[in-house]
């Protein structure tokens, strides 16, 4: 009995003592990581969760005045009132067409432009690869609102060099007639150089000895890059695709600095403006709120789309060639 009464006391020890030990290892499993994502959870819940919190709340307030507008201001909860009257806006409405113009416009031509010379500087023809990098990267790295300043400059007639050239050789353009290409033209200046890099990535990561087999097969240069090269990045193209299309709903600076070099360009031209106009033209907080909270939730519909339909494609892809 004893004997039986000490193993057991040894093995409850023994139990105990492996409990202890194994607590300090989850501790520190999951304490690294914990102390490693805190100041990015802070950040992120300070620069991102809040704002948007803030921004819900305001889009169910608006404010009024009584007494035929001289009195004090009193904020009042309307619900779904500020998204009601922003969906009713016309003006609203027609920035969503502007940005789907403009998306029709740019993104082809932008991600055209970036595939091209990411294949050019990926060909074994490509002399001087790190410089035409470098040089095609630079416009991005210039601030936008100096890039958008730039841009207008040389629209503007009468102090432009490029529309006084064009005029001493009896080409008379108004570069900023119709504002969407000259915005487009902006945007595919700036953006071109950075998604160039990430194409060119994508090509330098593929592997060498399917582009030899391609090689020794008998395709071409052309070939190879079509149905080689541009098939085995598609996930870079279809990252770009979506960034690109997120971006373009919250156009905001260039046609923001146009508006003083162009009629064409109103104070809610995009729906970001729009939500400008309204926060700090007329100080209507709550329908500045309810805009911008619905452009978010278009861009996160649009990023649940796209990505949806590429997996789908993947996965039927997938199966079919099991």
């Amino acid at each position: 009995m004893r004997t039986a009464d000490t193993a057991r006391t040894a093995g409850t020890a023994r139990t105990a003592g492996t409990a202890r030990a194994v607590a300090p290892r989850r501790r520190g499993r999951y304490g690294a990581p914990a102390v490693l994502l805190a100041p990015f959870l802070t950040l992120f819940t300070a620069a991102t969760l809040v704002p948007i919190g803030y921004a819900v709340y305001l889009s169910l307030f608006t404010e009024h005045r009584s007494g035929l507008g001289f009195g004090p201001v009193q904020t009042v909860f309307t619900g779904l009132g500020n998204y009601t009257r922003a969906l009713g806006d016309p003006v609203f409405r027609g920035g969503f067409t502007t940005i789907a113009e403009y998306c029709l416009l740019y993104i082809p031509v932008m991600v055209g432009l970036s595939l091209t010379v990411a294949l050019l500087l990926d060909s074994a023809l490509a002399r001087a690869k790190r410089f035409f990098q470098l040089a095609l990267f630079l416009p991005h790295a210039v601030p936008g609102i100096i890039a958008a300043l730039i841009w207008a400059y040389l629209y503007t007639p009468g102090i432009s060099p490029v529309v006084g050239a064009l005029g001493s050789a009896g080409v008379h353009v108004d570069l900023l007639g119709h504002p969407l290409p000259a915005v487009v033209n902006m945007a595919v200046w700036e953006w071109t150089g950075y998604n160039m890099v990430i194409f060119f990535a994508g090509l330098q990561a593929l592997p060498r000895e399917v582009l030899e087999a391609a090689l020794v097969d008998g395709a071409g240069p052309l070939r190879t890059a079509l149905s080689i090269k541009l098939p085995l990045i598609k996930a870079s193209i279809t990252m770009v695709c979506l960034f690109t299309l997120i971006g373009s709903l919250q156009l905001f600076t260039e046609p923001m600095i146009l508006q003083g070099a162009s009629s064409q360009v109103t104070t809610n031209w995009t729906p970001n403006m729009f939500a400008y106009s309204a926060a700090f033209g007329r100080n209507d907080y709550g329908l500045a709120a309810a805009s911008s909270v619905m452009l978010a939730l278009a861009a996160a519909a649009l990023s649940f789309i796209v990505t949806r339909v590429t997996r789908t494609r993947s996965e039927r892809r997938t199966e079919a060639a099991r």
